[in-house]
């Protein structure tokens, strides 16, 4: 089997298949071997993620959305009308200008900023591996094609011969 390979990717490489690319190896087993190269990237990449990677996914996922502006929003608010109208004077446990809100703001800022990103370089590795795929899925497609190209020439060839001139 690996004497076709080797025969497959020169003809269709012109490389040998030894010194080929892991992604474009894979094309020409497929092609061997008559099997799909496609695959289901979005589950394959689901679960390679351990539980941390998809709790920072989950709260990047909340923290980048409406829900989180609006709650956050009636959160401060709530937070200066309790602190100004409500408790007055000595009875008010954060005085204006809100130190303590700053620093729960400050606080909040710091450790959502490094989930998000984290969250970010994984969407990029993901993408990543589309790209991977569809690069590979599009080898095949021109790969397969340039083979039936040349199948149905020796077809148009053999036509040719048997007809009377």
């Amino acid at each position: 089997m690996k004497k076709y390979f080797e025969n497959l990717a020169k003809a269709l490489l012109g490389q040998p298949f030894g010194s080929l690319s892991s992604g474009e190896q894979k094309v020409i087993e497929s092609i061997a071997n008559n099997t799909a190269v496609s695959e289901n990237v979005n589950k394959s990449f689901h679960e390679s993620l351990t539980t941390g990677q998809m709790v920072a996914d989950k709260i990047a996922s909340f923290g980048g959305s409406w829900s989180f502006i609006g709650l956050f929003f009636a959160f401060i608010i709530g937070w200066i009308v309790v602190n100004t109208v409500w408790l007055v004077g000595d009875a008010s446990f954060d005085p204006y200008p809100f130190i303590l809100l700053n620093l729960g703001l400050s606080s909040l800022a710091a450790f959502q900023a490094p989930i998000i990103m984290m969250s970010q370089n994984r969407q990029a590795a993901k993408d990543r591996m589309e790209q991977k795929a569809t690069y590979e899925i599009n080898l095949k497609l021109e790969l397969e094609l340039m083979r039936l190209h040349d199948k149905f020439d020796a077809l148009q060839a053999d036509v040719r011969r048997g007809e009377p001139e």
